[in-house]
């Protein structure tokens, strides 16, 4: 029996270090977060201006976080989603996203100048 139980720690330990997971007998990369990322630049690199945020969305599905706020008497929102890799603590920040611009459910623009000009 103590073969077995080695054999069973053998096995367990390479497949984490290969840095896979097995759920339900399908192979799940933990590195689906790259995949994200560069899915997001690529679908932000497509959008065009006057855009409905139903649309975006649909396009790049729930952003990683949002915000929203009134000014001059029009509705804001802002969808940060994420595009890169800043730090290696398993959290979404700020500063590793993108953030979209919408006045009135229509994108107006994306990036840090974009939404930095109305802060």
């Amino acid at each position: 029996m103590k073969p077995m139980l080695k054999l069973g720690a053998a096995l367990l330990i390479i497949l984490t270090a290969t840095g896979c997971v097995y759920i339900d007998g399908e192979r799940v990369d933990t590195d689906d977060w790259r995949d994200t990322q560069r899915d997001n630049r690529e679908a932000i690199s497509k959008l065009e201006i006057g855009m409905s945020r139903t649309a975006v969305q649909e396009r790049l599905g729930a952003p990683a976080e949002s915000e929203a706020f009134t000014l001059d008497n029009e509705e804001v929102r802002v969808l940060f989603y994420r595009t890169q890799r800043r730090h290696s603590d398993g959290e979404t920040t700020r500063d590793e996203t993108t953030p979209l611009v919408f006045r009135n459910d229509r994108l107006t623009g994306w990036g840090n100048g974009v939404y930095d000009a109305l802060r």
